[in-house]
């Protein structure tokens, strides 16, 4: 059995936004029980990530770590055709990827009790971000 569906989400700038929830509530939808759940972001300037999902400052963490090594405005970028945080947040988005593929056990998502999957926005601005979710199994 194959289901799919859109999520959408809007985010108020650069951060982490714990998406856990609807992920799992979208694969309980689904009805399948055991599978995969595949999760695409349909952006080029955030991306998804699984997490620690039990204390903010790992997050926190790893914002600077990324502020470090990936710096707004950056005169090595050419690309800044909206703004200085345009270049860094496709660079950020490509290190740490677009997609995730997840187990489903017993009809939700077969995460770590420490995990969560979260949609890390790069842009200071707010944005409207489109996650598809594919779910395969029976």
């Amino acid at each position: 059995m194959v289901f799919q569906t859109q999520l959408k989400f809007s985010t108020t700038g650069r951060g982490t936004y714990d998406i856990s929830q609807q992920i799992n509530d979208a694969i309980a939808k689904s009805g399948i029980k055991t599978g995969i759940a595949q999760i695409f972001l349909q952006h080029t300037s955030a991306s998804l990530i699984i997490c620690e999902n039990a204390d903010k400052t790992v997050r926190t963490d790893l914002e600077a770590f990324m502020a470090r090594l990936v710096t707004d405005g950056d005169p090595i970028f050419k690309h800044q055709d909206e703004g200085p945080d345009d270049m860094p947040a496709h660079v950020r988005s490509i290190l740490t990827g677009s997609s995730l593929s997840i187990p489903v056990r017993k009809g939700k998502s077969d995460l770590g009790l420490w995990q969560g999957v979260f949609l890390w926005e790069h842009r200071t601005s707010p944005y409207k971000r489109v996650v598809s979710l594919t779910v395969l199994g029976e």
